[in-house]
């Protein structure tokens, strides 16, 4: 999706912070030591509309309800299948057009502030 050439409306949830089993060093592997997770999501979606009111809204509740599950998930090795996962939520709204996802693991290491994997996937490459 190029952002240059039309209009577009951008909705975020930024830093949501949720706990979840996750992570393939043996660590992580303790269930009741979770990581702790902070997930950034971004959605564009083409505005074909001069006012944003007839546009409606992009209702991202859905996308917050879904990481709000996140603590009773069973273990995943990969951050990069909850990306997935979330980028399957991100275009359950057809208007969406391009989403970014970022998931970083706070506290993962002493020196390191987070680590964490970010995608942006359009919805042409995601069907």
């Amino acid at each position: 999706m190029n952002l240059n050439q039309s209009d577009h409306i951008i909705v975020k949830l930024k830093n949501v912070v949720v706990e979840t089993a996750c992570g393939v060093h043996p660590w992580e592997r303790h269930p009741e030591r979770p990581n702790k997770l902070s997930i950034d999501v971004t959605l564009f979606a083409k505005l074909q509309h001069r006012r944003l009111q007839e546009f409606g809204y992009i209702d991202y509740d859905q996308i917050r309800d879904f990481l709000k599950q996140f603590p009773a998930r069973p273990h995943t090795d990969l951050l990069e299948t909850l990306l997935d996962e979330i980028v399957d939520k991100c275009f359950a709204d057809e208007r969406v057009g391009a989403c970014q996802v970022s998931i970083m693991k706070l506290s993962i290491f002493n020196e390191v502030e987070a680590a964490g994997v970010e995608v942006y996937r359009t919805r042409a490459q995601w069907k």
